[in-house]
């Protein structure tokens, strides 16, 4: 008893809590479990885009709306995940991924005859705390099709947010909050940047990464390409949250701690911190 006991705890305190945005704003990962595929026709993409607009306009069950259970800045559905960036409002994060979750994965298992989870146990999310990353992950998740090689151009994609971008000065209603984003950056701007691809967009904050070290020539590349660092040590001119955005964004692309200590000549302490 008392081993299982120690087994449990030590799981227990595997698992970290998730860190909070300060803006309470997440770029949301979504797998399906070992990698399989989680939408097979168009049909199953429709089906969970309907589950994103079903928790932003949010209707109780006499029909009357309800204040939305998040906002939704930018999604795109991949024939094996998905990206979100979402922002908390009326409900936590984990409460509204897992309605999302939960009513797709019992879509599916009835068409498909499925049996057991559809998606990794645990979402995976990174906390947004500045305009210029949020710029970033809007530009690297409408980019996902295009850095997968499915699509040519980004609005050849179907199944991505971006048509509702393209679409918002016509009228035409969204799952999208847009009206936002378009006060940090003009369409035409925004549109600039979202059509120039990212430098290596399919390292950022994917699930393909974690546990690979890199060298110090591929951290100096990551920084120089994505970030335009000339030297790793002018990370130190960036404000906190920015300078912690960029740190993180190296870890998860492969770099350890004691790496970025002495590549960019920021302290242990703070680097771990990211």
């Amino acid at each position: 008893m008392y081993l299982c006991i120690v087994k449990l705890k030590q799981i227990t305190m595997g698992r970290k809590p998730r860190e909070k945005s300060d803006l309470g704003i997440y770029h949301v990962m979504l797998r399906g479990i070992n990698r399989q595929d989680i939408f097979e026709d168009d049909e199953d993409y429709a089906f969970f885009k309907r589950q994103l607009y079903h928790v932003v306009f949010f209707k109780d069950e006499n029909g009357k709306p309800q204040p939305s259970r998040c906002t939704i800045y930018a999604y795109c559905l991949m024939t094996n995940h998905v990206h979100l960036l979402i922002r908390e409002t009326a409900e936590e994060l984990s409460t509204v991924i897992k309605r999302i979750t939960v009513a797709y994965a019992h879509y599916y298992n009835g068409k498909y005859q499925h049996v057991g989870h559809l998606f990794q146990n645990r979402f995976r999310s990174e906390t947004v705390n500045d305009e210029a990353y949020f710029i970033t992950l809007l530009r690297y998740i409408h980019q996902n099709p295009v850095a997968a090689g499915i699509t040519k151009t980004i609005e050849d994609y179907r199944w991505s947010s971006w048509l509702e971008y393209e679409n918002y000065s016509k009228g035409v209603q969204a799952i999208c909050t847009i009206k936002p984003v378009l006060k940090l950056l003009p369409f035409t701007e925004l549109r600039e940047l979202v059509f120039e691809l990212l430098p290596k967009a399919s390292l950022i904050l994917d699930f393909d990464n974690e546990g690979r070290r890199r060298s110090d020539d591929e951290i100096r590349d990551f920084l120089s390409e994505s970030f335009g660092l000339k030297q790793p040590t002018e990370l130190q001119l960036y404000c906190r949250d920015r300078r912690l955005d960029i740190l993180r964004m190296t870890k998860q692309y492969g770099a350890s701690i004691r790496q970025l200590e002495r590549l960019t000549g920021i302290s242990f302490t703070i680097v771990r911190m990211a």
